[in-house]
């Protein structure tokens, strides 16, 4: 899966005592309702964000964990981690625009290219 994004913060490394090794991301999705999704880096791929700072668009490449945790009174838990394994710097990677020739209409991108159509054949 994948998740596409703007950085909203990068963590610092964190290190437990079993040599366990994590570090975490979190984007700002783009979309209608935007979402802020962490994501942990394990292992080999803490690596990965040593060159990635806020505001960068990034595409996340993930997989989703879960896991099972039985309390000491019999009650069964379940819990999600999102978990990082490919990291894509979209701030680099975008083509850049062409300027539109002299003699060419230009249009802005969020106008509705049909909202002069009145020839509208839908019977809804």
């Amino acid at each position: 899966m994948e998740l596409t994004g703007t950085v909203k913060r990068v963590g610092d490394l964190q290190t437990f005592a079993s040599g366990f090794q994590k570090r975490e991301l979190v984007i700002l999705t783009q979309e209608q309702y935007p979402q802020p999704i962490m994501i942990e880096f394990l292992s080999d791929k803490i690596s990965l964000l040593d060159t990635i700072q806020e505001n960068t668009d990034v595409k996340v490449g993930i997989n989703i964990r879960g896991r099972e945790w039985v309390s000491p009174q019999g009650e069964t838990k379940y819990f999600n981690s999102i978990v990082g394994w490919r990291l894509e710097n979209l701030s680099t990677t975008q083509p850049t625009h062409a300027e539109p020739s002299a003699g060419q209409p230009t249009q802005p991108e969020s106008e509705n290219p049909f909202a002069g159509d009145d020839d509208d054949d839908l019977p809804f």
